[in-house]
C-alpha cells in the first residue's frame, strides 16, 4: 500500500464524512448513518468509486474499533452494576435472552436465513444503540428520570452479553464444547491478569502520572494495545482484549478523564470504520430492503414483548414501561462490529451485513423521531393498554384525594427535592399541608419513607390533577420549567389550577422574561428565576467577599453541604 494512496482514501473518506454528516443534520438524521451513506457514495459498488480498494482504509479504520470497544469497558463500572436496582438487573438480564429467542423462532420459522447468518441476526437484533439512545436522552434532559437510568442499565448489560458473544465468535466454525470451554478459559485468565494489574500495580502507575494530563492519554491507549496483544497471543480477539482493558481500569478516579481524552481520537477512526462499511454494502435490492422493514417491525416488536411485560410486573406503571421500550427500539452499532467480524471469519455472507446496515438505518431514523416524541408516543400506546385492563397507576391508594393536602408540588425534579428538605426539617405544619404529585415512582417510594404524602399522577392531565384534589389546595408550586416538562407547560398548569382552584395561590418557575412576563399577565401569584435568584446571591457574595474568613466561610459551606440528604442529590 503507497503512502499517498492511503492518505487520499483518508482524505476522500473524511471529507465526503463531513459534507454528507453536515447535509443530514439539517434534516435530522443521526451521523452515524450519514457516515455509512458516505461510505457509499465514494465505494465502487453503488458509489462514484473515489476508493476503489476496501483495504486502504480498513487497517487504519480497525483501530476506531478498537477505542469503541475500549471506551464501551470503560463504561462499564461492575461495582455500580451489582449496586443496580431489581428493575436494572432483572430487564437487563433477560432483554437479550428474550429478544434473540423471539428472533430467531421468527427468522428460523420464516426461512430467511439460515445456519450462522440466522444466529448472527437474531443476536444482532438484541442489541441497541448506544450512539443513539444517550445523545437523545441527553438532548431531552432524560438521563436522569427512572425510565432513562433503566435504558442506560439495559444497554450496559448489551454490552456484557456481546463480550460474551465475542469471546466464543472465533471458534464459532468449531463449536466444541471443549473449544469453546478453552476459549472461555483464555478470556477469564485475560481477566484475571488485567484485574490483578488494575488492582496493585496500574493505580500507583496511573497516580503518578495524574499530573501529566497530556501523558495520560499516550498511558491509557498504551494499556488498551498492550491488552489487545496479549488477547492475540491467547488467541482471542483484539476486540475482545480492548474490552478487557476497559472493563479493568473502569473504577479508577481517572476513568472519566481517559474517556474524554480518548472520544475526540475513537470518533475520528470510527468515522474511517462506518464509511469503510459503507463502502462494502452492496446495490440493495427490493427483497433486502423489504427483509430490513421487516426485521425492523420484527426488532420493535420484541423490544417491547421484553421489556414492557418485566417493568409493569414490577410495578413501575405503563409509562415507565413503555418509554424504556421506545428508548430501546432500534439496532446497536455494536452489531455492526459483530457482524464485520462475522464476515471476516467467514461465519456470515456480505448479504446478512446488508440486512443489518438498512435495518440499522430504518430503526435509528424511526427510533431518533420516536424518542424525540416520546411522550405523545405514551400517550397513544397508552389509550389501548387501558381497554385491556393495564392501568398507570401503581395503585388506587396511591391516587385517593384528601381534602386537607393544602399544598400541592406538581412534578417532582432537584429544586422541588431541595424545597422538601428545607420543608422537612424546619416547617411541620407546611408538611403535614403538603403533596406531591409526580409519575416517577421511585422518588415517590423515597417520599413516603419520610411521611411526606406523594401521589402518582401526570401533572399534563387535568383529570388526575382533579382526582388528586388539586380543587382543595391553597398553593399550588411548580418547579420544572417549560423545558424539562413533558406534555404540558407552566403556563398550562397555570390555567388548570385557575379553572379548578380558583382561589389558589400560584408559584411557577420561569428560565427567561418573556415567559416570566407572560406568566404574570396569565395571573400567576409568583414567578420565580433561578438565575436572578443566583445572580442576587453572588452579588451579595462578591460585596462581602473583602470581609470574609476565607477557612470559616468554605468550612461552613461544607459542612451545609455534607449534612444534606435530599430525595434528588
Amino acid at each position: 500500500m503507497h503512502d499517498a494512496d492511503l492518505s487520499s482514501a483518508i482524505a476522500i473518506s473524511v471529507i465526503a464524512a463531513t459534507v454528507v454528516a453536515f447535509i443530514a443534520r439539517l434534516v435530522r438524521l443521526p451521523l452515524l448513518i450519514a457516515y455509512i451513506i458516505a461510505g457509499v457514495i465514494i465505494g465502487g459498488k453503488i458509489g462514484f468509486g473515489w476508493i476503489q480498494s476496501e483495504e486502504q482504509i480498513e487497517h487504519v479504520s480497525e483501530i476506531g474499533l478498537i477505542l469503541l470497544l475500549f471506551i464501551i469497558g470503560l463504561e462499564i463500572d461492575l461495582k455500580k452494576l451489582l449496586k443496580a436496582g431489581k428493575a436494572v438487573l432483572l430487564t437487563g438480564g433477560l432483554q437479550v435472552p428474550i429478544c434473540f429467542a423471539l428472533s430467531f423462532a421468527f427468522l428460523w420459522l420464516v426461512g430467511i436465513v439460515g445456519g450462522y447468518d440466522l444466529l448472527y441476526l437474531s443476536f444482532c437484533l438484541s442489541l441497541s444503540s448506544t450512539m443513539i439512545v444517550v445523545k437523545m436522552l441527553y438532548d431531552k434532559h432524560e438521563i436522569d428520570t427512572l425510565a432513562g437510568r433503566i435504558t442506560l442499565g439495559v444497554l450496559v448489560f448489551q454490552d456484557i452479553w456481546a463480550i460474551l458473544f465475542l469471546a466464543i465468535q472465533p471458534n464459532l466454525n468449531n463449536p466444541e464444547v471443549q473449544t469453546i470451554a478453552l476459549s472461555f478459559a483464555k478470556g477469564v485468565g485475560l481477566v484475571g491478569v488485567c484485574l490483578l494489574l488494575s488492582r496493585y500495580a496500574l493505580p500507583k502507575f496511573f497516580y503518578a502520572i495524574a499530573k501529566l494530563p497530556e501523558f495520560m492519554l499516550v498511558a491509557s491507549l498504551a494499556w488498551c494495545f498492550a491488552v489487545c496483544g496479549l488477547a492475540q497471543l491467547a488467541g482471542l480477539s483484539k476486540e475482545m482484549g480492548a474490552l478487557i482493558a476497559g472493563v479493568s481500569i473502569s473504577t479508577f478516579p481517572y476513568n472519566l478523564d481517559v474517556v474524554a481524552k480518548v472520544i475526540n481520537i475513537r470518533d475520528f477512526f470510527i468515522t474511517l470504520f462506518l464509511v469503510a462499511l459503507g463502502m462494502k454494502i452492496p446495490m440493495p435490492t427490493l427483497e433486502v430492503l423489504l427483509i430490513g422493514a421487516l426485521l425492523s417491525l420484527l426488532l420493535i416488536l420484541t423490544r417491547f414483548l421484553s421489556i414492557f411485560p418485566i417493568l409493569y410486573g414490577l410495578r413501575l406503571g405503563n409509562r415507565v414501561s413503555i418509554l424504556s421500550s421506545i428508548n430501546l427500539s432500534q439496532i446497536s452499532e455494536f452489531a455492526l462490529v459483530i457482524s464485520s467480524l462475522g464476515v471476516a471469519y467467514h461465519h456470515i455472507s456480505e448479504v446478512t451485513v446488508s440486512y443489518i446496515v438498512f435495518t440499522l438505518v430504518i430503526t435509528a431514523v424511526l427510533s431518533t423521531f420516536w424518542i424525540e416524541r416520546s411522550h405523545e408516543s405514551f400517550l397513544f400506546i397508552n389509550r389501548f393498554l387501558s381497554k385491556f385492563g393495564l392501568r398507570e397507576t401503581l395503585s388506587e391508594s396511591e391516587v385517593s384525594g384528601h381534602s386537607d393536602k393544602r399544598i400541592f408540588i406538581l412534578g417532582f425534579y432537584k429544586i422541588a427535592s431541595s424545597l422538601v428538605f428545607e420543608i422537612e426539617h424546619s416547617q411541620t405544619a407546611i408538611r403535614n399541608a403538603l403533596r406531591v404529585i409526580d409519575f416517577n415512582p421511585e422518588v415517590l417510594e423515597k417520599l413516603k419513607a419520610k411521611g411526606i404524602d406523594a401521589q402518582y399522577g401526570d401533572i399534563a392531565h387535568i383529570e388526575t390533577l382533579h382526582h388528586l384534589g388539586i380543587h382543595y389546595a391553597e398553593v399550588v408550586v411548580s418547579t420544572i420549567p417549560d423545558s424539562l416538562l413533558k406534555g404540558t407547560s407552566n403556563m398550562n398548569i397555570l390555567k388548570a389550577v385557575k379553572a379548578h382552584a380558583p382561589k389558589a395561590k400560584t408559584i411557577l418557575i420561569s428560565e427567561d422574561l418573556e415567559t416570566t412576563i407572560a406568566l404574570y399577565e396569565a395571573g400567576a401569584d409568583y414567578v420565580v428565576m433561578p438565575r436572578l435568584r443566583a445572580a442576587t446571591n453572588l452579588l451579595d457574595m462578591i460585596e462581602r467577599a473583602s470581609s470574609w474568613s476565607r477557612k470559616g466561610t468554605e468550612t461552613l459551606s461544607y459542612k451545609e453541604f455534607k449534612a444534606r440528604s435530599e430525595i434528588l442529590q
